[in-house]
């Protein structure tokens, strides 16, 4: 067995700029490190900020198995066998990072058997792997069905106001309540400006989560949004890629 990977959750509700930390996190991990990007929001944003296209994803996967006649079985290929296939098919590789992407949640009818599968191989498929990045939905549904193992680093992302604040440690005390394993948490406060930073101190106080960085609103953002191209690809000099770049430093840097 190989050294485990260091694993990096990105949670937040919708709105934060959860996905824009994510990509613009890759960008410095991916420097130093063969990252796979686990994509578990059914938003499914993340692909477009860092520039790649997905054709299918693990929910289409589950949908197709759980349909007799979508899927032929055969003693030749074996439900486990058809998985590994599936899941390496869906698969998209760049020179810089592996992403999968999670997509919609189960419909009706019982998926145990097929999930149990799946968290076995992303969890074999993330042994290869040196640091696994998750962009999480606001709910935590894959982190607490286990889809992979114990979370390292779990970052929390807000807006500049209270109640993005508020609802933060309220992801915080869902992820303590659906016993997810964490290392430590962090809460990294988004879409800051100057005027609201010292406004903010008794929230963030209050919220129980530890403060590891702050980025600042970059019209950068808006003008690649404007037009899609992708955020990772951002300016070295961007306000926004300057912060979390200093994120990024504290983070390899914890004991």
């Amino acid at each position: 067995m190989g050294k485990k990977a260091n694993i990096i959750a990105v949670a937040g509700k919708g709105g934060t700029g959860k996905t824009v930390i994510a990509s613009l996190l890759l960008r410095f991990l991916a420097e130093d490190s063969r990252v796979l990007v686990i994509d578990a929001d059914p938003a499914a944003s993340l692909p477009s900020t860092l520039g790649v296209k997905v054709e299918r994803t693990i929910g289409d996967i589950r949908e197709e198995i759980a349909s007799p006649s979508s899927v032929y079985f055969s003693e030749q290929m074996p439900t486990d066998v058809l998985i590994e296939y599936k899941i390496d098919e869906i698969m998209v590789n760049t020179p810089r990072f592996s992403l999968l992407v999670m997509g919609r949640s189960e419909g009706p009818g019982c998926y145990c058997l097929i999930n149990d599968m799946l968290r076995y191989f992303i969890d074999r498929l993330a042994s290869r792997y040196s640091t696994i990045l998750i962009d999480c939905e606001a709910g935590l549904e894959h982190l607490s069905r286990r889809t992979t193992r114990d979370v390292d680093t779990m970052l929390v992302v807000s807006d500049a106001t209270k109640r993005g604040i508020d609802t933060a440690s309220s992801i915080k005390n869902l992820a303590a309540s659906l016993h997810i394993n964490f290392g430590q948490i962090f809460l990294v406060l988004n879409k800051v400006t100057e005027s609201v930073r010292s406004i903010l101190e008794p929230a963030v106080e209050a919220s129980g989560l530890s403060l590891i960085g702050t980025v600042p609103e970059d019209e950068n953002i808006r003008a690649f949004d404007l037009v899609g191209k992708p955020l990772i690809d951002l300016p070295e000099d961007s306000k926004a890629v300057v912060a979390v770049k200093g994120i990024y430093e504290k983070i390899v840097h914890l004991p």
